[in-house]
Formats: structure tokens, sequence, C-alpha cells
């Protein structure tokens, strides 16, 4: 492991903390103001404040400056998604446009098209949507029905289908559309709310988010002018799957700004509610919580901006490219890690609200505290942008794949896990550091062990596969999180970073204590006899071996530091 390799929040430049802060600021002068008329879905309200968003600029940060964008990088993007992550409704709209909405033109757009419609997105002039899923065609998407016929005078695609759940449905002037060309080439297409045969379903009736509308998208012989197809014909999937990615690690910086805001409701909560003549604060129960919603947190933010510098590092140099084989490769470079994004930080946001409502106690059950609209809008999230599920299967899926094709030479790795000793490290979060190095070789070991047993049947064990990945996700988020303290107290001493030595020890503690669970579980539904005796050895004898020390001290001082501050802080 090298720290000094990973971007984390403490490399923010002067640009970014200051479109952080434009974000923030945004949000509660524009959007925070009007939450109970968003939620009653005043939609000409969304609209105006995501044109204002525009006018500051919150609209084009991945469009290129050529287009009337600003072409920021991709830590930038996450915090503008951080920012607006915890408005709910409005942030669904936001970001919806800003990605999935917007993106397949930025990077697979001809200039013509870029041209047309890149300016007046970020400006908001245009409103954008993304139409994929169908009613038989959700996870699998590329299984939709919609289809896409050449006119006989050639000018026009004639679109036939339905899309559903389309968030932004009521007032986009946009719908990025995914259609069999011949009932068989999976295809792009740029589609407008004016082309004749484009109409809307009713509007949703949601349990949360409701100020985000989302309607079917009904295409009756719909006409799409043939300028209008995005990329190429039968090579849409490159623009859905990879887009999705982007969405995805788009959606976790959403669910990190809304964890942190959740956090913050119950610390102000807690700090003003008293019982037996002490506030809730100042009980040690609420203390571990308040410590533990902290350290989940800190590990998705961690993970976040770790991705958004290998994001960058990636797609950093290819705004102006019109490569379009060179991008969809770049974007596929990290899709593992933009699926960890979704599923650590979506369920980081669950455990905050779910708690931060406990905390609330019956006022957190009653909708004038702000936490039971936050517990009602997280739920979505766990479906959005591919459900976890789907999400979970994609990581050792992905990993096998790669093997198979000697992209990655997992046979070695593996056999060099079943031989490595534990390394006995000193100095700050030195057992972290071995803890860590535990999980990885866990991790490895299980993965042959899969492999072995099951052969060419590992890829039906979903089970199997579901548990791999968590081990795969706790690994991404346990080691961020470590090295990301490691490299600030490095840097800074540890007299300044005792915060995040902290985070990061009470992250581990339970991090370690859920790697056993599954790897335990995946050994036993699949060996039996005195293989499943060796392994569960080993896998005592690695995750075993990690104690944590004071950890109810360490958790208390997280809490002081929290409620001084009265909001998250590390």
């Amino acid at each position: 492991m090298d720290e000094e390799r990973i971007f984390t929040p403490e490399d923010f430049t002067d640009e970014q903390n200051m479109i952080a802060r434009t974000a923030s600021q945004f949000v509660e002068k524009e959007v925070e103001p009007h939450r109970e008329a968003i939620e009653k879905q005043d939609f000409n309200r969304v609209v105006t404040i995501l044109r204002n968003a525009g006018d500051l600029g919150l609209l084009g940060h991945s469009i290129p400056e050529a287009y009337g964008g600003l072409g920021l990088d991709k830590i930038s993007k996450g915090l503008v998604g951080e920012a607006v992550g915890k408005t709910g409704s409005y942030g669904v709209a936001h970001s919806n446009h800003t990605c999935i909405a917007t993106l397949p033109i930025t990077y697979f757009g001809t200039d013509a098209q870029k041209q047309k419609y890149l300016p007046k997105l970020a400006s908001g002039e245009y409103i954008g949507a993304y139409c994929l899923t169908e009613p038989s065609a959700g996870s699998d998407a590329l299984s939709a029905k919609t289809k896409a016929e050449l006119s006989s005078d050639g000018h026009h695609y004639l679109l036939n289908g339905t899309k559903i759940y389309i968030t932004n449905a009521q007032f986009s002037d946009t719908f990025i559309v995914y259609a069999k060309v011949d009932g068989e080439k999976f295809t792009a297409f740029i589609v407008e709310k004016d082309f004749p045969g484009l109409s809307l379903g009713p509007e949703e009736k949601k349990m949360g988010i409701k100020g985000s509308s989302t309607r079917s998208v009904i295409f009756e012989d719909c006409l799409v002018p043939v300028e209008n197809v995005l990329g190429e014909i039968g090579r849409g999937h490159i623009i859905a799957l990879n887009v999705l990615n982007l969405g995805r690690f788009n959606l976790g910086s959403a669910c990190v700004g809304a964890a942190k805001y959740g956090l913050e409701l119950a610390i102000a909560y807690t700090n003003e509610r008293k019982q037996f003549k002490k506030t809730i604060a100042e009980f040690g129960a609420t203390k571990e919580k308040i410590a533990q919603m902290a350290s989940r947190i800190y590990a998705a933010e961690s993970l976040q901006y770790r991705t958004a510098g290998l994001l960058e590092e990636a797609l950093g140099d290819l705004y102006d490219s019109d490569d379009h084989k060179l991008i969809g490769k770049r974007m596929m470079e990290y899709v593992m890690e933009c699926a960890v994004c979704k599923v650590y930080s979506s369920e980081t946001l669950d455990k905050i609200v779910d708690e931060s409502l406990q905390l609330h106690g019956g006022n957190g059950f009653i909708s004038e505290y702000r936490i039971e609209q936050m517990y009602r809008d997280s739920r979505i999230n766990r479906i959005f942008e591919g459900s976890n599920e789907i999400n979970r299967l994609l990581i050792p899926g992905l990993l096998f794949k790669k093997a198979a094709k000697g992209e990655i030479p997992m046979e070695d790795i593996i056999a060099n896990a079943r031989k490595e000793i534990a390394k006995k490290t000193e100095g700050v979060l030195a057992e972290e550091i071995q803890a860590v190095a535990s999980i990885r070789r866990v991790f490895l070991i299980l993965a042959g062990v899969a492999y072995e047993t099951l052969g060419e049947k590992l890829e039906d064990s979903q089970e199997t596969l579901m548990k791999l990945s968590e081990l795969a996700i706790q690994l991404y988020a346990t080691e961020s999180s470590v090295l990301r303290s490691l490299k600030a107290v490095t840097t800074n001493g540890l007299e300044k970073e005792k915060m995040k030595e902290n985070l990061a020890i009470s992250l581990v503690s339970e991090s370690m204590l859920d790697v056993e669970m599954v790897a335990r579980k995946l050994a036993s539904g699949i060996l039996s006899g005195t293989q499943l005796t060796e392994v569960t050895k080993m896998i005592s004898a690695e995750l075993g071996a990690y104690c944590a020390e004071d950890v109810v001290l360490r958790n208390r001082e997280i809490a002081a530091q929290l409620n001084e501050k009265q909001r998250y802080t590390c």
C-alpha cells in the first residue's frame, strides 16, 4: 500500500474548495428555503432552481468550456454532487441532469450534437433525462424491446416502445433513449420532447424523492432525425453501461453529502433533547452511535475521493477527444471502484438516516422533523443506477473475467496470498495496516477456493459471488480509510490528525468483525469436512489477530469533537 498515490479530501485545491463552497451556498440559499414546495411537487420551482444552478456553472461542471461548460475535474464533480445530495429530491433532479443525461453527449456526441445541445444543458435552458429502463428490462437493460426503424425516406428513425421510471420526465427537453434498430442493434438516440410521437405517462406516486418527477416516456412512431443517433448504430451498450458507471460514482457522492447532513441532524437533536436531566448526547450509547456513524462516513468519503482521483487520471484529458473507443476503454478501467462507491455509500446513508431517526425517538417519525423525509428519500439509492445486488455481482464477476482473459494474473496473485506471511510493522496505524493486508489475503484465498471448488459453476453461484463482493467492498473501504489517515498523519503529525487516526481505527474494528462473519459464511456455504476446517482456521488466524485497543475511549473522543463542532468533521 502506498498512501502517497491516493487522492484524499486533504488534497483539494483552492479551486476545488471554491466550487464546494459555491455549491453549498447555492443549496442553502436557493434550495433549502423551498424544500416544502419541492416536496409538494412544484416542478416549476425545481426548474427555476436548476436554471439558477446553470447561471452559477453548477450544471456545466462536466461539459467542456468549448461548449459552454466549465470542463472541471472529477473531484469537483464529486464535490457538487455531495453538496446537492443533502437536498433529496432536488439533488436527484440535478445529479441526473448533469451526469447520465448530459455525459452521453459530452463523451459520445458529434461536434454538431455538442454544439446544439451542450450549451443549453450547461445553462439549464434544456433539462435532460435518461431513458433506459423498460417494463420487462430493468437490471437486464440490454433486453430492451423499444424498437427503431428507418423511415422510407431515410430521414428519420421511428421509435416505438415505453421507458419507465424516468427521472425529470415532466420537465425535460432532451431524452437519451436506447432502442434496437431493426429490433436487434442496441443504439442510443437524442430525442427532444417536442418530437412527434413522444408522450408521458402519469406522475408516479412514490414513497420518497417526491419532488423529483418520475414518469413513463412513451414512443409511438416517434420521429427522430437520423442526425440524432448518438454514437454508432449497434454500439449503444458502450454508452449506456459506461455512463452508468459514472452515474454510480455520482450517486455515491450524493449519498456521502446526505449522510453528513443526517449525522448533523442527529448531533443537533441529541445536544438539545434532555432525558433524565442530561442531554441525550451525554449518554455513552449515543456517543458510540455517533462515532460509528462518523467512521462509516469517513470511509465512504475516503473511497469516493480516492475513486474520483482515479477517474480523473483516466478521463481528465478526454473532454476534447472524439476517439470513442478510447473513451469507452478508459471508462471501463474503474467499473469495480464505481460499483463500490454506489453500494458502500448508499448503504452508509441508509445506516446514518436509520440511526439518526432512532436518536430522534418518536419525533423522528414526525414529518415536522427533517430526518423523516431523509429516511424516505434514502431508500431509493440502493435501487438507482442498478440495484446494489446487481452491482455486487459485477465486482467479482469482472475480476474473474479479467483473469480468464489474462488481463490479471489471478492464479499467481492467489498463490502468493497463500504463501504470504504477515509482516510486522511499527508506527502509527501499524495494526490497521496489517488488518487491511489480512482482509486482502482472506479475499484472495477465498476467491481461489471458490474458483477451485465451483469452477464454471461459480458464475451461477450468486450466494458465493455476493459474499466475495462484500469482502472486496470492505477491503476497498478500510484500505481507503487507513491510507488516508496514514497520509494525513505522515504529512501533518499525529497531534494534528488524531481524529483521523481514531476514525480509521473505529472503522477497522467494526469492519473486521463484518469481514470475519462474511468469510465464514462463504466458506461454510461451499466447503465441508477437513477443507472447511482448514479454511476456517485460516480465516480465524488472519482476522482474529487484530484487536483494537480502548475502542470505547476512542469513540468518546470522536463524539466529543463532533459535538463540539456540531457537524461531521475529521
